[in-house]
């Protein structure tokens, strides 16, 4: 019997992605979206119909044609995906299905700094995970990783873990036995906001995450624009504010010092004279009443300052008007808002689009998320 996947074609591909990342959708949009008739969406259909890799929704009212239709969407249970977020002292992964919708989570630490030991906390991940996240099949396993990756497999450097040209893909894959897909954390970050989170669907718009540093991601004309410094971090040194503090490799006010969680965390701890936390930080900048707070308000309202320049900044020059925050330091985007929203203003011009700004939710299994995505959108082809 001839297997429908070699029958699809670049339509079908084209489809399949389109009802994934806009499901349920009615074939009346999709045919819109697409250029294709009734008659070839139900051509290009029917093999993912046959195959259970679409379902048919609830009927809906169709505009478009005045009568009930079932909206295409995919069957997001069909497979299942592991994303693993590698640091310098821990894993942090989620099991997921089809569309990234967080199935389980759970972290590892890492005893020391050897690939073989990120591979280590990785398998003790999928093995506190697979009990609990059903029993379809392991379709493949995303890695993001705060470095330089190239083909999605090869670690050329990640200074934090002291790594230079690790084929990580390689060791993941031996271990477990299914495809691994590696890549530059921001870079995974982007393309599930791409296809699954805030930006979904859009074509054009910019990523910029804070944490323990600054990163920078962008999508033009539907595709993230990737380089061969992607993987760099070259928006953690985006110059902001010149009489700003100093970044850990001696730029004054660039993005990272203004905005990586350290950097914050150590400015303020000098105005006060003792360390403080990062949400520490950030509630004391609001406590009016509180020891401190005069201190920690300066250095909070001067990040929200510097991550609005930030933001225009990456508007201006990429011209996009939709900027998705991410990142376990983007609290910050809500504390400060007023001030990083007058910086927009102020960096704009009054007759340029108006900003859309999207913040998404400070948690780490948003980058894990991120891995699983990249996952996704490389082995999806062979899906369909």
């Amino acid at each position: 019997m001839t297997d429908p996947r070699a029958d699809v074609g670049d339509s079908g591909r084209g489809l399949a992605r389109e009802v994934l990342i806009h499901g349920p959708i009615a074939r009346s949009e999709l045919g819109r979206r697409l250029g294709l008739s009734a008659a070839s969406l139900t051509r290009l259909s029917k093999p993912f119909l046959d195959r259970g890799l679409f379902i048919e929704a609830p009927e809906l009212l169709d505009g478009a044609v005045g009568r009930p239709a079932k909206p295409l969407d995919v069957r997001v249970d069909a497979q299942r995906f592991f994303g693993i977020k590698v640091t310098g002292e821990q894993a942090l992964g989620v099991a997921t299905d089809l569309r990234t919708n967080v199935l389980g989570s759970a972290t590892a630490n890492l005893i020391g700094r050897r690939p073989e030991d990120a591979v280590d906390a990785i398998a003790a991940i999928i093995d506190e995970l697979a009990p609990q996240t059903g029993s379809g099949p392991l379709t493949a396993i995303g890695v993001s990783i705060g470095g330089k990756v190239t083909g999605s497999r090869m670690v050329t450097r990640a200074p934090f873990l002291d790594w230079h040209d690790v084929d990580l893909a390689a060791l993941v894959e031996r271990r477990f036995g299914v495809p691994a897909v590696i890549e530059n954390d921001v870079v995974a970050l982007t393309e599930a906001e791409h296809w699954f989170g805030q930006a979904r669907g859009a074509e054009n718009f910019a990523v910029i995450t804070t944490g323990a540093g600054v990163g920078y991601g962008l999508v033009i004309h539907d595709r993230q624009v990737i380089t061969p410094d992607t993987g760099l971090g070259l928006g953690g040194h985006f110059p902001i504010d010149p009489t700003g503090p100093l970044c850990s490799t001696g730029h004054r006010g660039c993005s990272s010092a203004m905005l990586s969680i350290p950097s914050m965390c150590a400015t303020a701890g000098v105005g006060l004279g003792h360390e403080i936390g990062y949400e520490e930080l950030l509630d004391l900048s609001l406590d009016v009443d509180a020891p401190g707070h005069a201190v920690a308000a300066q250095v909070v309202q001067a990040s929200g300052r510097a991550l609005g320049r930030l933001i225009a900044a990456a508007a201006n020059l990429a011209m996009v008007s939709a900027v998705v925050l991410s990142g376990e330091g983007i609290r910050l985007a809500h504390v400060a808002s007023e001030a990083m929203h007058e910086a927009i203003a102020a960096d704009r011009d009054a007759d340029a689009e108006p900003m859309t700004v999207l913040i998404d939710d400070p948690d780490f299994t948003t980058w894990a998320r991120g891995a699983a995505a990249v996952a996704i959108q490389s082995t999806f082809g062979r899906l369909v």
